[in-house]
């Protein structure tokens, strides 16, 4: 019997839940990174078949770096309510605290959350145990994304939910204490997968896209589809008055944005990973069937979209040929404009100057690195003053990498007890 690229290789999941103490460092660990890095992503449990990569039972993977040490490791499930039974029903009937939280870990206010973008948030604590749902006092009834933004000058976290009913589109955010304070429809034509978005200093970039939900695969993995007929278009929405501004741009497809900005004309400019239409259609269906995913990555490169509100036009342009994902900024400059970008390929992590077209890249061989995560230095101003953390692994090994992020160099490594599945995306959560 042939099993599941999404089972296999790796991405097969781990079958239990360890610790492990005092882990073999490589190199100098930075004494300023003092905290924990969790790195989230998709692992069921033994037995189980999700029907889609996407699917699986949420693991955060943890790391506890203090004083130049690695004291621990330990890796953990976030028990939703498909996991213990329990049952939380949203605005449409529909059970939101069941979808596994499998994509993402991120800190705001005095809440560490586990997300994913068809359901809610799960709190968890520093040690990774999980707390429970978390509507914010009662006031979210959507889902919410697995991508929030947080404002690095007011400290607020801005975010969205979607779903297959009316209304498609929720815009959210949150104050820096954590309250939900505003909440407001965005109109859009249908049901799409809106995985990620953008802020800027005064706007939210909204991602309309050709991927559609289509009721006849649900129970058959992410029931959602390529559709040609949908159009494409990136949506410039006032934080002020919530009015939108539409940019027809050619079909594809936007996992993950890595900065937006203003340029000096009032522009928007949008730095991306851009699937084509021919390149999405071939890899989608390998994360819920049989063959290799990686084996169709083709055409998933970085792009720059430029909206220009005086004309109206979306002007497009490729960065890179490279096929490249998860980029990742200095968040510290959410919304600003980021002279340098990081992603990752096959067996690399990749620098871009995004102002200069220049790149460098750092190779790590065999061992495939995860999403490059930014943690700034303290007392520099400098935009890549600071490291980026990365587990990188086989199918048998992984470790915790520590790069500069200056110039790619590795700083030190973490070689940590067991192989890590591939996943999706983590967070450096420092000691308050």
């Amino acid at each position: 019997m042939t099993t599941a690229s999404y089972l296999s290789g790796r991405l097969a999941p781990v079958p239990d839940e360890i610790d492990a103490l005092d882990l073999p460092v490589e190199g100098a660990l930075p004494p300023e990174l003092t905290g924990r890095y969790f790195r989230n992503g998709p692992n069921p449990r033994p037995g189980d078949d999700p029907g889609h990569w996407f699917v699986g039972h949420g693991m955060i993977h943890g790391i506890r770096l203090r004083d130049g040490r690695a004291e621990w490791y330990r890796n953990r499930w976030v028990r939703t309510t498909r996991l213990d039974g329990a049952s939380y029903l949203g605005d449409r009937g529909v059970d939101l605290a069941a979808v596994p939280a499998n994509t993402h870990v991120v800190r705001h206010a005095d809440k560490i959350l586990a997300l994913v973008e068809n359901g809610l948030p799960y709190v968890m604590t520093p040690e990774l145990d999980t707390v429970g749902p978390c509507d914010f006092g009662g006031r979210l009834a959507t889902a919410m994304t697995a991508h929030p933004k947080e404002d690095p000058v007011t400290g607020e976290l801005h975010f969205f939910g979607y779903g297959w009913a009316p209304p498609y589109l929720t815009y959210h955010r949150l104050s820096a204490a954590g309250e939900l304070v505003e909440t407001r429809e965005v109109e859009v034509p249908g049901p799409t997968m809106a995985h990620d978005f953008a802020i800027t200093a005064n706007h939210v970039v909204w991602l309309d896209l050709p991927v559609v939900f289509d009721l006849t695969m649900v129970g058959r993995g992410m029931p959602y589809r390529w559709d040609d007929l949908y159009g494409a278009r990136l949506g410039v929405m006032s934080r002020s008055t919530g009015k939108v501004r539409w940019f027809e741009i050619d079909p594809c497809y936007i996992f993950h944005v890595g900065n937006a900005s203003e340029d000096e004309h009032g522009r928007i400019v949008v730095d991306a990973v851009r699937y084509a239409p021919e390149a999405f259609q071939a890899f989608w269906p390998t994360i819920g069937g049989k063959a290799n995913p990686a084996a169709h990555t083709g055409g998933a490169a970085l792009h720059r979209w430029v909206l220009d509100p005086a004309t109206g036009v979306a002007k497009d342009e490729a960065l890179d040929d490279r096929e490249v994902e998860f980029p990742t900024v200095n968040e510290t400059l959410t919304g600003l404009r980021s002279r340098y970008l990081y992603a990752v390929t096959k067996g690399a992590v990749v620098k871009y100057g995004t102002g200069t077209g220049t790149s460098l890249a750092h190779e790590t061989g065999d061992r495939t690195p995860g999403e490059a995560v930014f943690v700034p230095a303290a007392g520099t101003t400098g935009e890549d003053a600071g490291w980026l953390l990365s587990i990188a692994g086989t199918d048998d090994s992984a470790e915790l990498l520590v790069l500069d992020a200056s110039d790619l160099s590795q700083v030190a490594s973490v070689r940590l007890p067991r192989r890590v599945p591939a996943g999706f995306h983590g967070s450096w959560i420092p000691d308050a």
